[in-house]
């Protein structure tokens, strides 16, 4: 009944931001008026926020920006030893450091390093989590170019991705983990600037418990759908996430503008119906999911009836399968337990969220535009069975437009796999593997599947530390990030350039709950095709064992 408490007060809250957040996002993303803080912005990287940008301008800029951050964040790394408060942890090892900046650019948050022996705290807020901010306000921007796209006519001009940037960060990330961040320290997450604390253990030896400004970083790491924990164990370190109530409210910040954003695309549409349908396939899935992993946890064969190995005791199972669920769910990554020591079923509901490719709900901005793509392909389909040319929103969906959507569809499914085959293929990699078998297959599968859908989980049971995996899995970031976001915004321009169709008596509906059926089958039905065989040889065949 806690369990059941949990999910109920978190849905509350969910539905209670759900429109002050969601409108909020929507006037900040149509309002004409800047603020000061945003104007003196613009003048120091003389940027004119009043002109606007074609979609391949928005793209290089998006690209140019990241591509940016990726260097400076990867030369923060490298020359860790000559920055304040690095503790003498010296420069960060060049593979280790590529990887990081791809993982934190890119908003993965993948880590194949101890952040309490590796990190310096200047390099954890300069670097870590300003690209914790900046790559969230990315995704964003992503998604309210595609919204424009829809509701412009006859235009080439998709919106400033720096204003659309800027705008994310000092109106919506900052003031809500500022806020997240205080009331985080009143749950207990620790909050310094020391190094560590020397304690005596219980045999009388002398340690240090390591200590960092966590709160600040907590906070957008969960709001951001980041997911890197300043310490090694994440969330499941009680430095990070001290007690089920600040457990309940870092899952409500992994979810909540994924949620909001749904609203925020009904109010941009001025067709709330579509917001709602979008949002009940989130929750259908997001829920069955969760019923998935949290019956598979609680009914495994286990010591006095409960699968405890890898569970945190202070959340127990119900926590950790709700963070579990929420946190693949959307790209966050951000673990309270740990997912290799899952049952073979739960630990596969884990994955399946992201082979789903993490909209249920999704990351912040990634999870609105790729459900959008879906529901173009869900149009294209129903319109090839009634022969008719698919519209949605207005706009026709012709080859041009089907073929961004599709790359956007078969970018991560091609990466997964070509990843997962490369690994398993190579004897140099058998080592990486701590367990054969399905389960051995499944850490592999499920670190290629985090790496392309940008989550940074992981099983725990694969070391990733070799240049192989650094190499590959930052590849598959990188990808996993970019490609779709440049056939997105190329899409966005394709549909802003046409005009407006009237619907007709053949239009499908698209605000209705048997078009919300329509999307979360062809989101099942791409995931079986793609994954199925991989997915039968890994998690299936384990828990059928």
């Amino acid at each position: 009944m806690a369990g059941f408490a949990q999910v109920g007060v978190l849905l509350v809250l969910l539905a209670a931001a759900w429109r002050p957040l969601g409108d909020w996002m929507a006037r900040v993303y149509t309002e004409e008026r800047d603020w000061g803080v945003e104007r003196l912005v613009y003048r120091v990287v003389r940027v004119d926020p009043r002109s606007e940008q074609r979609a391949s301008t928005y793209t290089v800029a998006i690209l140019a920006f990241s591509f940016a951050g990726i260097v400076l964040l990867y030369l923060l790394q490298r020359l860790q030893g000559l920055l304040p408060w690095s503790f003498d942890r010296g420069p960060v090892e060049a593979g280790v450091a590529f990887n990081t900046a791809i993982s934190f650019v890119t908003n993965t948050n993948w880590q194949s390093y101890v952040p309490e022996t590796s990190m310096g705290h200047a390099v954890q807020m300069t670097g870590l989590t300003v690209q914790n901010f900046v790559s969230a306000a990315v995704g964003m921007a992503v998604a309210v170019s595609l919204i424009r796209g829809f509701i412009r006519s006859r235009t080439d001009r998709l919106g400033n991705a720096w204003v659309d940037i800027v705008r994310g960060c000092t109106r919506i990330l900052l003031p809500i983990a500022a806020v997240a961040a205080v009331a985080l320290v009143a749950t207990g997450v620790v909050m310094s600037l020391r190094s560590g604390v020397d304690v005596l253990g219980p045999d009388g030896r002398p340690s240090t418990i390591a200590l960092a400004p966590t709160a600040s970083q907590e906070s957008i790491k969960e709001l951001g759908t980041n997911g890197g924990g300043i310490f090694n164990a994440n969330s499941a370190h009680p430095f990070e996430n001290p007690n089920p109530l600040s457990n309940l409210f870092e899952i409500f910040l992994l979810l909540v503008i994924p949620v909001a954003l749904t609203r925020t695309f009904g109010r941009m549409v001025s067709s709330m119906r579509q917001g709602v349908s979008l949002l009940a396939v989130m929750a259908v899935l997001w829920g069955g999911m969760l019923a998935v992993i949290w019956t598979a946890e609680a009914t495994s064969p286990s010591f006095a009836g409960a699968n405890m190995e890898g569970k945190e005791v202070r959340f127990g199972i119900p926590g950790s399968a709700l963070f579990a669920n929420s946190t693949t769910g959307t790209s966050t990554g951000a673990v309270n337990s740990l997912h290799d020591s899952f049952s073979a079923f739960g630990g596969g509901g884990a994955m399946l969220n992201m082979l789903f490719s993490e909209m249920t709900p999704g990351g912040v901005g990634t999870g609105l535009y790729s459900i959008l793509i879906v529901a173009i392909v869900a149009v294209f389909l129903a319109g090839l069975m009634v022969g008719r040319t698919p519209e949605y929103l207005g706009k026709r969906l012709g080859r041009r437009e089907v073929t961004c959507a599709v790359v956007v569809v078969l970018t991560m499914p091609a990466l997964v796999l070509l990843g997962t085959g490369l690994a398993i293929a190579l004897p140099s990699t058998a080592d990486a593997m701590t367990n054969s078998g399905p389960h051995g297959l499944s850490e592999v599968l499920y670190a290629y599947a985090s790496a392309a859908n940008n989550n940074g989980s992981a099983f725990g049971g694969l070391t990733v530390t070799s240049g192989f995996f650094q190499t590959t899995l930052g590849v598959a970031m990188l990808l996993g990030r970019f490609l779709p976001i440049v056939a997105v915004l190329a899409l966005a321009g394709l549909l802003a350039r046409q005009t407006r169709v009237a619907p007709s008596t053949g239009t499908l509906s698209t605000g209705t709950p048997l078009f919300s059926v329509l999307v979360a089958g062809t989101v099942v039905l791409v995931a079986a095709i793609t994954f199925l065989p991989a997915l039968a040889l890994s998690p299936l065949a384990e828990g059928l064992a």
